[in-house]
This record gives structure tokens, sequence and C-alpha cells, in this order.
């Protein structure tokens, strides 16, 4: 593997490559200014700056208006290598973008939403629903330990073939004769792709319909979402935002890390999320497409305790149970690292958190590389960003913590209203 910094070319002149939507509201009358917007922006400059995303959007609200919603460099034609003559596609706050394992929130809402209408238990064993799924040893199996990340399968060995994840008949018959490597609730360890393949296969025995029909009939309809779905058409794969593999490659111990938390290697992932059989499926842990709007508008809801406009989608219960903690200061046997997790999502912290410092009431989720999307209801923010930029270390990392201070910093907290 050759060690070389992958990188995009850079204009001088930021604004040719920057688009932000008109309808940005004054942030003053929401407790912010316009300059603690702009520094915030100023940090996703600094981030582009660096050469390892070739595109970049982000989108905040405060109190559910939109304060920034703009985007940063090219959809596809700037990726690492690339010749000058390829056609560049700049980014736009409406390019949908891939948002990869932040498409578990998503899910882990549609299951609370069922579990709410009595359609199933969350404490139920899986395989009440899925008989085959008890082989193995794994009766015992719950779907709350599926959503914590503590069923024992964190990950399935694809044997090279990533393809394997548009199978959907045989990835589930894989999971039901999968080996627990630990028994359930016992362990901590990251489910990155498995969980997402039971909790489809729940949903669709329990109602009849995909995730993807489900999340367009509670969610996406409702909200009036273009995008937002579990794949796209055919038609718009085009339209979404390419993924490029930039920085310095991971090496050991961090590549095999990487393999067996997500059963595939590093430069695999990337690659296969461009594939239009991917973009067309429906992977619940990793393939939700969405702008950067989109996803903050599905955390606004989430932080309006389930009330969309005139339309309550789910009661403001489903919200307290999604982020009652299920970890303690426990390491991830996965990922190696501490994280707290609620019922499907993560959780803040006020020292070290994955959505900025002093964010211990933060909830949301990240998605591969460096994509997130999170509620803060101390500062009443959602807020949502989004890349296509693949690098496993870098300058970028350092830009990133810059961004999430300024995130903390320029939202100022506010006396949280219930």
């Amino acid at each position: 593997m050759k060690l070389f910094n992958r990188k995009i070319t850079v204009p001088d002149d930021l604004r040719l490559v920057s688009s932000h939507d008109p309808d940005e509201v004054d942030p003053g009358p929401l407790g912010m200014t316009r300059a603690g917007v702009e520094a915030i922006w100023d940090t996703v400059l600094d981030l582009y700056r660096a050469g390892h995303h070739p595109a970049v959007a982000l989108c905040i609200r405060r109190r559910g208006e939109v304060v920034l919603d703009r985007a940063i460099g090219h959809e596809r034609g700037n990726g690492p290598g690339e010749s000058s003559y390829a056609e560049k596609i700049l980014a736009t706050p409406r390019s949908p973008f891939c948002i990869f394992s932040a498409s578990k929130a998503i899910t882990a809402v549609l299951v609370h939403i069922l579990d709410e209408r009595g359609r199933l238990h969350i404490d139920d064993p899986v395989a009440e629903y899925l008989p085959a799924f008890a082989r193995r040893n794994k009766g015992n199996v719950t779907i709350r330990h599926i959503m914590t990340h503590r069923a024992g399968i964190p990950s399935l060995a694809l044997g090279g073939d990533v393809r394997l994840l548009l199978r959907w008949d045989e990835i589930i018959e894989r999971l039901c004769d999968a080996k627990p490597l630990s028994p359930p609730g016992r362990k901590l360890a990251y489910h990155a792709v498995t969980g997402g393949f039971i909790l489809g296969e729940i949903v669709r025995r329990v109602t009849g319909l995909t995730v993807r029909e489900l999340l367009t009939q509670e969610i996406r309809e409702p909200l009036g979402l273009r995008h937002f779905s579990f794949g796209v058409d055919a038609a718009d794969v085009p339209l979404v935002v390419r993924n490029y593999l930039t920085g310095f490659p991971p090496g050991f111990p961090f590549s095999a890390l990487f393999r067996r938390s997500l059963g595939v290697e590093f430069e695999q992932a990337v690659e296969v999320s461009n594939d239009p059989l991917f973009l067309t499926g429906i992977v619940p842990s990793a393939n939700l497409v969405c702008t950067a709007n989109e996803l903050s508008r599905f955390f606004q809801l989430l932080l309006d305790g389930g009330i969309a406009g005139t339309q309550r989608i789910f009661s403001r219960r489903l919200v307290y149970r999604a982020i009652n903690e299920s970890s303690w200061r426990e390491f991830d046997a996965s990922i190696g690292l501490p994280i707290r997790y609620g019922v499907g999502l993560m959780l803040g912290s006020p020292l070290v958190s994955p959505f900025g410092p002093d964010t211990p009431n933060a909830y949301g989720h990240l998605g591969f590389v460096n994509i997130s999307g999170w509620v803060d209801p101390d500062r009443e923010i959602s807020v949502a960003f989004l890349n296509s930029g693949k690098p496993f270390i870098g300058r970028h990392i350092r830009h990133l913590l810059r961004f999430l201070g300024a995130v903390s910093r320029h939202c100022p907290k506010g006396e949280r209203r219930e």
C-alpha cells in the first residue's frame, strides 16, 4: 500500500466553489450573532482548504429556524488524481449525500415508532419475529440488544464480496446462522452493519413494508422531504455526491480495527458507496441519502418532541426512550473508544463527545468518516454536517475539532424549554 496523502485541488478564491441558501434567517432574534454564524462557517472553509473533503455541506437550525445552510466544493470531478479536464459539478445545499452509519439514527426511530404503537416491543427476543435467529444460542437476544450494540454479532465477514450487502435474503440467513461472540447484553461492541439488517427484517415482518417504505410513510412524506430515503431511485443516482478516498490510508493496527468493525477494507467501503447497486439498494445501517437540510430537519423533529408543524408524528416519550443510556464509561470493543449509547442513538458528554465540547445532553449519530448529525437541547440546535472525503488521518482532524468547538461556542446555551 502506498503511503501518500490524497488531496483535492483547492482554488485560491473559495467563493468560486461556495453556495448558500438565501433563506437563512437573521440569527439575532434567536440568541446568536451573524459574526458567530460566520465564525462557524470559517472553520468549515479551513477544513476545505486542508484538501481532504471534495464537498462539504452544513445546516444548523436554532429554535427551529435555519441560521446556516451552505455547501462548498464539488459533487464530483475534483477528487484526488482526477484530471483537470474532468467535468466538475458544484455542490450546493440541495446536494444529496450518503450518510453511512448516521442512517442508524433513522432506522432506530422507525423501530421506536412501531414500539410506541404496539406493533413490536424492543425488549422482546428477536426470535419472536424472526424464529431462525434463535440458532446458535441467540434465542435470548432482544431487539434492545441489537439497538444498543450488545447482541454479540458486531460484524459479518463478507469475504471481499461487499455486494453481499445488497442480497437481503442471503445476509439475513447468514445473520441467523451467525455464532455470537459474547452472550447477549454482556459486551458493548459497535454493530456497524449487522444490526440494521435485523431491524429491517423485523420491520418487514411486522408491517409488510420495507424500511424504505415505512420511512417514506412515517417521516419523509409528512416532512415533505425530496430525498431522505434508504437508497435512491435509479434516475437519481447521478445526483448523489460521489465519495472519494483522501488523506493517508489507514495502516496497521487501524486497518485491522476497521476491517473487524465493518467486515471490509477501508478502501472497499468507499468504493462500494459509489456503486449504483448500493445507492439503489436498502442498507438500513448505512445507505440513507439526504441533504444536510433534510438531516437537520429530521433531528429538529426529535428536538421538537415528534411534532412537525401541526402534525404529531410520535410522542416526546419516544425521544426519551431513544436516548436512555445503555453504556456507562465503557470502551466499545469494536471501535476501541469510550462512546455513550442510547437505544439507537449516540450520546454526548461534558468532556469527550462526538458532538463537540460541553455537550452532555446532545444526541445523534456519526457516519463514515466525518459525517455527523445531532441535537443539542441545551443550545436548541439541530446540526447536520455532511462531506464526501474519506480520509483516515490528516490535517483535517484539528479542523474538525475547531468546527465542533465553534458550534458549541457560537450557539450559546439558554434556558431549556420543554
